[in-house]
């Protein structure tokens, strides 16, 4: 019996990880007068921005974070819908009565940009962010599980990344990992063997439809 679903946000809800990197380096490059690449910025992600803008730039942390969070508002309406499907598959899980959760490594002020975006403000029954100090989903799904008074084994998470299929194990729920983004790499997905895989929103709406 599934009572919990617990989404991640960037590149499962939305296709945003494109957009954090965008904005980083807009933010970024013109401080140490130097271009990042994509894996260059990708690499220090785990963190919020927070703990991003100081591992990259910590001599200019509080310059380069504001124009970080200015460009991602800005930049966001380059993105301006979750993947189509998405938010029936959030509204479908409500209304059957199943906890909605999200849990995700970006910092408040940029989760909080994109779910008003979305208007997806009051869809989650709870939401943990990230931590500057590093990666925290594990802690955040079983704080998001204490919230609904759910057991590991009745909850799913849902995310993109391959560390995802690692901190979902952690939490002692099942992972479902979301390869329908451009950012997502289905085949090393694929090799950590995660409980279910789709490239396709369409598919996980099939699967949660036959299991919830």
């Amino acid at each position: 019996m599934i009572n919990a679903v617990i989404f991640d946000l960037d590149g499962t809800i939305g296709n945003t990880l494109k957009l954090c990197v965008e904005a980083f380096r807009k933010a970024i490059e013109p401080l140490p007068g130097r271009s990042y690449s994509d894996e260059e910025i990708k690499l220090t992600f785990g963190p919020s921005e927070e703990g991003t803008v100081m591992k990259i730039i910590p001599q200019k942390y509080e310059e380069a974070l504001e124009a970080y969070i200015t460009n991602y508002r800005e930049m966001h309406d380059m993105y301006p819908e979750p993947f189509e499907g998405m938010r029936e598959i959030l509204y479908d899980i409500k209304a059957k009565g199943i906890k909605l959760g999200l849990v995700t490594d970006k910092g408040q002020r940029s989760c909080d940009i994109t779910l008003e975006k979305y208007g997806m403000t009051d869809i989650f029954d709870a939401v943990e962010v990230g931590s500057a100090e590093g990666p925290r989903k594990p802690c955040g799904i079983k704080t998001v599980l204490e919230k609904f008074g759910v057991p590991a084994n009745e909850a799913i998470y849902i995310g993109d990344a391959p560390s995802d299929i690692t901190y979902s194990r952690q939490a002692g729920v099942k992972i479902i990992s979301a390869a329908w983004a451009e950012t997502s790499d289905y085949d090393q997905l694929k090799e950590l063997e995660p409980d279910e895989l789709f490239k396709d929103v369409s598919e996980l709406k099939d699967y949660l439809s036959r299991v919830l």
